[in-house]
């Protein structure tokens, strides 16, 4: 299949039709059915770094809508010319959900939903330090990949797809096997879309350590579902009922205590329980139900480059919709490649593979970066047009300009509008210099309510604020605002803050904090309007005209608007809300008539006027926020 790069076929996209120009940020966003948070993060993942408010030019919006999975067309550009290997199809656009959280998450949504099929679900392992990852996915592979790490620690990413036996059906699962979770989180702050389910190792003899919190944090930023495995049940002093009761005072509570967490005790080493493990891993695939169009438009991520003294650039990637087959040119970020030879996890050369396979390729011209998203495109004509575009958005940004901190006012902005019932969230990051510190913050935190708006801690913890507690905020699908109290922020957390727009506020006084928080939810609430009457006119005669009636009136109060919300109000008859549609002033049509005029009114969906109705005019207008 041939498609135009970060531009899918048009039968494969929502297609939008604007006025051709330069348009704001906030106000394509809302054009386009997205919230400005996902426009921002695909600016910045071109280099461009705006705030919501910003004016950008008709191309570069065109790019951004290709890269949610928009195809973006000016009024009047009812006839589009084919590209050179594509036909014009006669297929209705499918429809796209307005909640995407991420580039692939645009390209499933953009599926006619007849193509999608079932895949395998993706599993990210997390956890602490030696608390037996790899060994665990070594035992359920049943190969020996733990010993080709230096000390037994894992140095790369790498995906590996392994069968289960479900009902007498084998079942394919694809395990991603992370250093930790700052690789997961920079992946997730790029964009990259590639975890299902998150297994949390956790060690029966160690219980919770820093990075097992903080891998909680990460996973519950991605939004990502958490099964626990509890590891290295067979060592003596092994406690599991004190992991699971650590794991319960982090909001994870065991589904044996009437919680919704898995937690399945584990020996990695010697392969206690695993199939338990996969057995809930399959549970969890018929509940979260992956799906992806195998015939669609191809796309992934990549996992790991390097370069391989014998073999050259080598790029391992998760395909995660379409088929990858080997003649494929690709385009990842600024670089580009045809695929000269492919193979599975094992190093057996394959010509194609389809959703949820993890493969290596051969043939990328230079390394790219893990995260990024890689597409499928027809040529090498349109990949280097597609790269040379990307390039020049990059280089339009001065290299010294960085994105100005989103405060939390204008946080409100990126929230996305949802229906009335929807409950906004705002995610906070806490940080206090000890524990008596931290402990009435966060509850004070926690103790701020209000119907639309609830306030979730992301991460609390005793520290100066850090580089990763900004990544943290950088990968959650919400807007973040770090807190910090009576601590200070390290330099590389406030230049990554910098650099990536998340705000860092500190405090002294806890009262100053919780104010600050506050005012914040009053602005995010959903406005409340009143309708406010500007005037009245009363009705003297019906007379006709072309397609239907009017009314003969004199304004008595106020003033008339064309196109004005208008109550039709006759006595003894319920109120009827209709509008202006047209409004003339003896033969001539006018925008508003004054207090004291006469005037001609045509009602919309009104056929019949007496002596005496009464057409009252209002405005819908922001009510104050009390």
């Amino acid at each position: 299949m041939s498609d135009d790069g970060l531009a899918a076929n048009s039968e494969e996209m929502e297609v939008v039709y604007l006025d051709e120009g330069p348009i704001v940020v906030q106000d394509l966003a809302g054009a386009v059915n997205r919230s400005s948070m996902d426009l921002l993060k695909v600016l910045v993942y071109y280099g461009q770094y705006k705030p919501i408010s910003a004016e950008i030019d008709w191309d570069l919006a065109t790019l951004v809508c290709e890269e949610l999975g928009i195809e973006l067309r000016a009024h009047g550009d009812d006839a589009v010319e084919p590209s050179e290997e594509e036909e014009p199809s006669d297929e209705p656009v499918p429809a796209v959900s307005h909640k995407v959280r991420s580039r692939m998450q645009g390209i499933w949504a953009a599926e006619p939903e007849d193509s999608l099929e079932p895949r395998p679900l993706v599993v990210t392992v997390l956890g602490h330090v030696d608390h037996g990852k790899t060994t665990l996915l070594d035992t359920i592979r049943k190969s020996s990949v733990v010993d080709t790490e230096a000390g037994g620690i894992t140095q790369s990413i790498g995906a590996y797809q392994v069968a289960h036996a479900s009902d007498g059906e084998e079942v394919q699962i694809t395990f991603i096997d992370t250093p930790g979770h700052q690789a997961f989180t920079q992946m997730r702050a790029r964009g990259a879309e590639v975890t299902d389910l998150v297994i949390l190792v956790v060690a029966a003899d160690d219980g919770l350590m820093p990075q097992t919190q903080e891998a909680i944090d990460h996973a519950r930023a991605a939004e990502v579902p958490i099964i626990v495995a509890v590891n290295k049940v067979d060592r003596p002093n092994a406690n599991v009922n004190n992991v699971m009761s650590q794991l319960s005072n982090t909001g994870l509570t065991p589904a044996d205590w009437g919680g919704d967490v898995h937690m399945i005790p584990v020996s990695a080493l010697n392969g206690d329980n695993v199939d338990d493990l996969l057995d809930t891993i399959l549970l969890m695939t018929d509940d979260l139900a992956p799906t992806a169009n195998p015939q669609g438009q191809v796309a992934g991520t990549v996992l790991e480059a390097h370069v391989d003294r014998q073999k050259g650039i080598t790029t391992n990637v998760l395909v995660q919709n379409g088929t990858l087959r080997q003649g494929d040119t690709l385009v990842i970020g600024e670089t580009w490649g045809r695929i000269k030879a492919m193979s599975d996890q094992d190093g057996v050369r394959i010509k194609e593979a389809g959703p949820s396979s993890p493969v290596q390729v051969l043939g990328i011209s230079d390394p790219p970066e893990a995260g990024e998203m890689f597409k499928v495109v027809g040529s090498k004509k349109k990949a280097v047009r597609l790269i040379d575009s990307r390039i020049a958005e990059r280089q339009s940004v001065r290299p010294d300009e960085t994105v100005q901190p989103q405060t939390l006012e204008d946080l409100m902005a990126l929230l996305e509008k949802g229906d009335d019932e929807d409950v906004k969230k705002l995610q906070v990051v806490v940080k206090a210099d000890v524990q008596g510190s931290l402990d009435p913050v966060v509850s004070s935190l926690q103790g701020i309510n209000h119907s639309e708006v609830q306030i979730e801690v992301l991460r609390s913890a005793v520290g100066n604020v850090t580089e990763n507690d900004v990544m943290l905020a950088e990968a959650s699908t919400v807007p973040v605002v770090i807190l910090g109290f009576n601590v200070t922020s390290e330099p590389t957390a406030e230049q990554r803050a910098r650099t990536s727009g998340v705000d860092i506020r500190t405090y002294d006084i806890i009262y100053h904090l919780i104010e600050d928080v506050e005012k914040a939810l009053n602005g995010m609430l959903a406005p409340k309007f009143e309708e406010v009457v500007i005037g009245q006119a009363q009705v003297r005669q019906e007379f006709p005209v072309k397609g239907g009636v009017a009314a003969g009136c004199i304004v008595i109060d106020g003033i008339v608007r064309n196109n004005a919300l208008v109550k039709f109000l006759r006595p003894g008859q319920p109120e009827r809300l209709t509008r202006v549609m047209e409004l003339r002033r003896f033969r001539d049509r006018v925008d508003t008539v004054q207090s004291g005029q006469d005037c001609g009114i045509r009602l919309e969906d009104v056929d019949s006027f007496r002596d005496g109705d009464l057409i009252e005019v209002y405005e819908e207008r922001q009510a104050p926020v009390v």
